[in-house]
């Protein structure tokens, strides 16, 4: 929820800063996640006003404006949406740009301009903020907006923007009144609510407009409004501030005031065009199946009998709760509206977004919770607005279907049990005072009788309002203490230690530790490429999603893993270096779902240069030292990386199964370009993932020892020419298993294709170093097994001497 300073301050007197606010709300549980300042950081930029427009003498494509900024000036401009009247940004001389340009006078094949028009990204706007017809040209202001007035100000830049993290139970701050009522509550400065007053005229809108509800149960209550004579036309520079800090472009006045009363408010509204209503009626039901309806954004969307739509007499006019239909919408000749102000089913409104793909700020609130109570001040609050901003006669009444009423919710709340879970010693008179500052109705001396406002649908126990207490007292007063029966402390599974084991490995390997979150998002795995049949798609879905990106437990570290990189490298904060510890999740049945422990990393970028040492870049090699770090720390050696196309989210031929004695115990492998595309990645990323609790399988516990070596060693090279499809680690093990127990050692130095090397072949060359405990090599005893090694690669690979 994003919060305008200026606008909090409409309805409550703040005394401090929006960082002392912040900080205030963040403690009384309302975390302030960002706090943005909307200026751009242009100076020198006016408000002006078109005055009369003339071609250019000299050049084709511009023209030549007399614009009034306070005082009169001449500029020459090549944009094409200008006209005489216009409102627009003026840059004068001496002005500062984002960009860092300074305007001067200037001249243009012989026609001198004294200044520059802007456009919204000259001025650092948020393009998506502002009209399509202002994207390709310059910025159009508000028609309020008065010649040489700074335009931060017309354009209520000089506001400062709360960035809410709300959590799903409190629905009541999804507006600036919800906050505004915290913040009242939390400050103790009273509350000013909009004064709310409609001027009717005319006929009665029960003569004009009929509302009937088919389906009670999804649809409690629905309240319609009728104004008439409506002026459509852009709205006061005031209205138009306000959502653009709220994240919202503005349309017209008439959309753009129910967009302002479901911010202020809460509650959701539409607009629709009276005029384009079939016999000028509202239905709500359930839709038939193959229903069809083309929504706001223009896209044809088919419908099932699970969804509730708004329908006139011939066809649905609208998706309840989640967005208008086209042919009822708002337009530039529309002259007669009725507004919609409603109450819908949460749960309905959620199945019906999701299966339709499509969210809004509407639907947001409804699955939310929406005051039930709070319909009919809101559909006033916009015609009062209406009649306003917009010119409009609002017809006598209103049509309110109320057919749930709301039951308020009483709860009894004990004094000592509010102590004893807090540890406090608060007295009644306080606890009282602090429930009654959040507009709750206390009744009684302790226990109290408290009735809780239809905005607070949260408050349902009495452990709700001890939590209420706790947070408006402020949870650094309350005093810390140990429980008064200390228990022996516990020791650790060998489980536990395990999982410690595997996060030690990782950050000692030079991997950062990250968390994230169990519940990831389906999309995630789609991301991954993943088809249909892949076991990772066969998920645990929750019932009960906190939110929509949330909704099934990870069958894989991976999605995770890939976020932070993605917000990192957004940030660009490269390289990335981390690593996750725990738990994945299986469908099992109607039963709990399967936990299993993974361990998995990811490494992307290259390792910082020194004045000794170049970048090197962190690859599929250099991932796999790290693997082997890690498992060689826990003592499991001698595993097998055997290469795969299993994983579809891996670059073809860069993935492969990390293997021990035939068990697969993960993968690794370098990312698909797919993936990295859709995540934004800058550079090549690598992946690993461990089964840590197959691994565990394998972890040799007694650690042993060599004793230094008493005999020296023979050193041979080995140069082989092998075909291109065989691998180097194939090469290494036959070499193994045919010198038998006098080769210590067999490493791979250097790999080379090109002549005099056939073509489809390569050259591997390894280093041998051959060692007994007990006795020192005769060259006889090292050439024999030479003659062995050699034997069997020419045998069993087709290999040759180089």
């Amino acid at each position: 929820m994003r919060v305008s300073y200026k606008w909090l301050k409409q309805y409550v007197d703040i005394q401090l800063s929006p960082e002392e606010l912040a900080e205030k709300l963040t403690m009384a549980g309302l975390a302030v996640e960002n706090i943005e300042q909307l200026h751009p950081g242009f100076q020198g930029v006016v408000a002006g006003m078109i005055k009369d427009i003339e071609p250019h003498p000299n050049a084709e494509h511009l023209v030549v404006c007399r614009v009034d900024a306070g005082r009169e000036l001449q500029l020459v401009t090549g944009a094409p949406n200008v006209f005489k009247g216009q409102k627009v940004a003026v840059a004068l001389e001496g002005a500062r740009l984002p960009a860092g340009q300074e305007i001067r006078r200037a001249t243009f094949r012989g026609v001198t301009s004294e200044g520059m028009l802007l456009s919204a990204q000259e001025m650092g706007l948020d393009v998506g903020l502002v009209s399509p017809a202002d994207r390709e040209g310059i910025l159009t202001l508000p028609p309020d907006a008065s010649p040489g007035t700074d335009v931060a100000a017309v354009l209520g830049l000089d506001d400062v923007v709360l960035v809410l993290e709300l959590t799903p139970n409190r629905a009541d701050c999804l507006s600036v009144l919800g906050v505004a009522r915290e913040v009242a509550a939390i400050t103790g400065a009273p509350l000013r609510l909009p004064a709310i007053t409609v001027e009717e005229k005319g006929q009665g809108i029960e003569g004009l407009a009929r509302v009937e509800i088919e389906a009670p149960d999804l649809c409690a209550r629905y309240v319609a409004r009728l104004v008439l004579d409506v002026k459509i036309g852009p709205s006061p520079a005031w209205l138009q501030a306000y959502l653009r800090a709220a994240g919202m472009r503005p349309i017209n006045n008439v959309v753009d005031i129910t967009n302002f009363v479901m911010l202020e408010m809460g509650q959701p509204l539409h607009a629709f065009d009276y005029d384009l209503l079939q016999q000028h009626t509202i239905i709500v039901r359930r839709a038939a199946a193959g229903e069809k309806i083309t929504t706001l954004d223009g896209v044809e969307r088919e419908l099932d009998r699970e969804m509730l739509i708004i329908a006139d007499a011939a066809r649905p006019v609208a998706v309840a709760g989640v967005m208008g239909g086209l042919e009822t919408e708002v337009t530039s000749g529309t002259v007669n509206i009725l507004i919609e102000s409603a109450h819908f089913d949460g749960t309905s409104i959620r199945r019906t977004s999701r299966k339709l793909g499509l969210r809004s700020e509407a639907s947001t609130r409804f699955e939310r919770g929406v005051n039930l109570e709070g319909a009919a001040a809101a559909a006033d609050r916009a015609a009062q607005l209406m009649a306003e901003l917009a010119g409009g006669r609002v017809a006598g009444g209103r049509l309110d279907r109320y057919v749930r009423k709301y039951k308020p919710t009483t709860i009894i709340l004990r004094p000592e049990r509010v102590n004893f879970i807090l540890g406090t010693d608060l007295a009644s008179s306080t606890m009282k005072e602090i429930l009654e500052r959040l507009h709750l109705e206390v009744e009684g001396e302790g226990p109290f009788e408290v009735t809780v406002p239809p905005n607070r649908g949260d408050l349902t126990q009495e452990i709700d309002l001890i939590e209420e207490i706790a947070r408006l007292y402020g949870y650094d007063r309350i005093p810390a203490s140990l429980p008064g029966n200390i228990t022996a402390r516990k020791k650790e599974t060998p489980g536990q230690r395990w999982e410690e084991a595997g996060r030690e490995a990782a950050a000692a390997a030079g991997l950062a530790e990250v968390v994230t979150y169990s519940f990831v998002s389906p999309r995630a795995l789609d991301n991954l490429r993943l088809p249909e049949e892949h076991e990772w798609k066969h998920t645990v879905k929750l019932q009960n999603p906190l939110r929509e990106d949330q909704s099934i437990l990870r069958p894989s570290l991976l999605p995770g893993l890939l976020e932070v990189t993605a917000r990192n490298a957004s940030r660009r904060v490269l390289p990335v270096a981390i690593y996750e510890v725990g738990r994945v999740f299986k469908p099992h049945g109607r039963q709990l779902p399967e936990e299993h422990l993974r361990l998995g990393g990811l490494v992307m970028g290259s390792t910082g240069r020194s004045w000794n040492r170049p970048a090197e870049e962190m690859d599929f090699f250099y991932l796999k030292g790290i693997v082997e770090n890690i498992l060689a720390r826990v003592n499991i050696k001698e595993v097998v990386w055997e290469a795969t196309a299993d994983y579809p989210f891996l670059h073809p031929g860069r993935g492969a199964n990390i293997k021990k004695d035939g068990t697969t115990l993960g993968f690794i492998g370098e990312l698909h370009p797919d993936v990295l595309a859709v995540y934004d990645l800058p550079a090549r990323a690598c992946v690993f993932e461990l089964d840590w609790e197959q691994a565990e399988k394998f972890n040799r516990r007694e650690v042993g020892y060599d004793p230094l070596p008493r005999f020296p060693a023979v050193e041979r090279d080995l140069a082989v020419v092998v075909k291109d499809d065989i691998p180097a680690a194939v090469v290494a093990e036959t070499i193994r298993r045919a010198a038998g127990r006098e080769l210590k050692e067999c490493t791979l130095f250097d790999v080379y294709r090109g002549a005099p090397v056939p073509e489809g072949h390569k050259s591997l060359a390894y280093s041998l170093v051959y060692q007994l405990p007990d006795r020192t090599l005769t060259d006889a005893e090292v050439n024999a097994a030479q003659e062995r090694v050699w034997k069997a690669l020419e045998e069993q690979l087709g290999a040759r001497l180089r």
